[in-house]
């Protein structure tokens, strides 16, 4: 590519909604951060809780059993709410970046062999293509991972700019 290249972006918040929160992201107990400790936690909480209905079966000896458990579980529930707050706070940088989005009048990429340049409302982040460690192209977006990080719908971009992009990166970044 001689010379530099202009994308201008249609925001639609929805677009970037389906792909940011897509396979659950956004939720707080099944999201993929903190699924596991979901039914961790309330694995721990059942046995717990039959342990409490049986407690006046156990012997004085089995009695360190039920202080076990109830430990376990405490752990369990610490280790939850540290990965609830984190998707929390991450959702609230996503919905805080998408609002500044939805108000913005300019948003486009502009780029050539040696620069990758962002635009959004005037505000511009220059990056060196070998700035950039990690690329992901799917059919529905392009994500780019390095001293800036950036997520472009496919839906946003005509199907040409989208290919010319795709192209482009691929050539500009090796991973």
């Amino acid at each position: 590519m001689n010379g530099e290249k202009i994308i201008k972006l249609n925001v639609n918040r929805k677009d970037f909604e389906e792909i940011y929160f897509s396979g659950n992201q956004g939720n707080l107990f099944f999201s993929p951060t903190t699924k596991g400790k979901t039914v961790t936690t309330a694995v721990a909480g059942v046995i717990l809780l039959i342990l409490f209905c049986f407690k006046d079966d156990l012997s004085k000896e089995k009695f360190g059993i039920l202080y076990f458990v109830s430990f376990l579980f405490l752990l369990c529930t610490v280790y939850l709410s540290l990965s609830i707050n984190k998707v929390s706070r991450w959702k609230k940088e996503v919905n805080r970046y998408l609002k500044s989005l939805e108000n913005s009048e300019i948003y486009e990429i502009r780029f050539n062999d040696e620069i990758f340049n962002v635009n959004l409302n005037h505000q511009e982040e220059l990056s060196k293509w070998e700035d950039f460690k990690v690329y992901d192209i799917r059919d529905s977006f392009i994500a780019l991972e390095g001293k800036y990080n950036y997520m472009f719908p496919e839906k946003s971009m005509s199907k040409g700019d989208y290919s010319i992009l795709k192209q482009t990166i691929k050539k500009n970044i090796k991973s």
